[in-house]
């Protein structure tokens, strides 16, 4: 049964193990009591606003807390699907479709590949956070992004509780960004996700998987509690050409052309800069570690004072990845 909770820390919600406390706080394990609780929800106000929360890696929660409802969609399964796709060519009979819970953590994800020699997406190997926030953000890496694994995705309209499905083109995914994160599914909660993957090789996919994950835990400052990349990185197209001479050698794909701000960063002398308990990682610029006792108000001061050198020293806007939760 759905029970909304009242002035909950949402701290330890939080990957940055940064956070204030919330007015309201609704935690679901399935639709069913996501409906009951907004039902009750709508008896208690129909004007605060509503944040969607999931493993808390891709935002800063403000330490003055959230005068509204916090819904922590716990929604956990993974199962697989008949395929839509005959079944009549080789490349049919090698396809899986799976179904999962927005709520699935992406690591209990891949577990769930290797077991079942499911490939596609290795490029996901040591990402944090939920599939639904990775459908949200259009999670990427190694130049693979959730996108491309998408077949459906289900959602429930928060305002007249109204089920949607959207296929892959429906859900306009974009760079770090989609319908659910810009669009008109903004109001929306992500219930689950149909992938389309494909039969592999167990072996090889678990290796796979673990090259990544050994990657994040060599360059990426896991040490620390961070919320993943602060910054997206910056399409060709906006890098001076001056600039993007000297650092031509950077340039990947992710998916299109782009400069990873991290070297932007580093090359500006950033690595280290510190406002209080946050801090420049010197394993990986792109990322603010809370050192210890780290406010929301460190973090925002840092990423302001990081913007504003890009800004200066190189005529580049940067734009912030992550979601601020105030």
């Amino acid at each position: 049964m759905a029970s909304i909770q009242k002035d909950v820390s949402l701290k330890y919600f939080s990957n940055y193990r940064i956070g204030g406390r919330t007015k309201y706080f609704l935690e679901v394990s399935n639709l069913l009591e996501l409906k009951e609780g907004l039902a009750k929800w709508k008896k208690i106000s129909e004007i605060l606003p509503i944040f969607i929360l999931g493993a808390g890696t891709n935002v800063l929660i403000s330490d003055k807390g959230f005068d509204g409802l916090v819904i922590h969609p716990n929604i956990k399964f993974i199962k697989e699907t008949p395929s839509t796709t005959s079944a009549s060519s080789l490349q049919a009979s090698s396809e899986q479709v799976i179904s999962a819970g927005a709520g699935v953590l992406i690591e209990d994800l891949l577990a769930f590949c290797i077991e079942n020699s499911l490939s596609g997406l290795e490029w996901a190997g040591g990402l944090p956070g939920t599939l639904g926030g990775a459908v949200r953000g259009n999670a990427g890496a190694f130049r693979g992004e959730i996108k491309d694994n998408i077949v459906e995705v289900t959602s429930l309209d928060i305002k007249t509780q109204q089920i949607k499905k959207r296929s892959i083109r429906d859900c306009r995914f974009d760079y770090r960004s989609g319908v659910f994160k810009s669009g008109d599914g903004e109001g929306e909660i992500i219930i689950q996700a149909v992938l389309n993957l494909i039969k592999g090789d167990k072996r090889d996919v678990e290796n796979q998987i673990k090259d990544k994950i050994e990657y994040r835990r060599e360059r990426h400052p896991l040490e620390y509690p961070n919320i993943g990349s602060i910054f997206k990185n910056i399409p060709v197209k906006k890098v001076p050409k001056k600039l993007l001479e000297q650092l031509k050698d950077s340039i990947k794909d992710d998916p299109f052309p782009i400069l990873p701000t991290a070297k932007l960063l580093a090359l500006a002398g950033l690595k280290g800069k510190r406002v209080e308990g946050a801090m420049v990682s010197q394993k990986h610029p792109n990322f603010i570690v809370n050192l210890g006792r780290a406010t929301s108000e460190d973090v925002q001061k840092l990423i302001y004072q990081i913007k504003e050198i890009i800004k200066d020293k190189y005529g580049i806007e940067l734009e912030e990845e992550i979601t601020v939760l105030r």
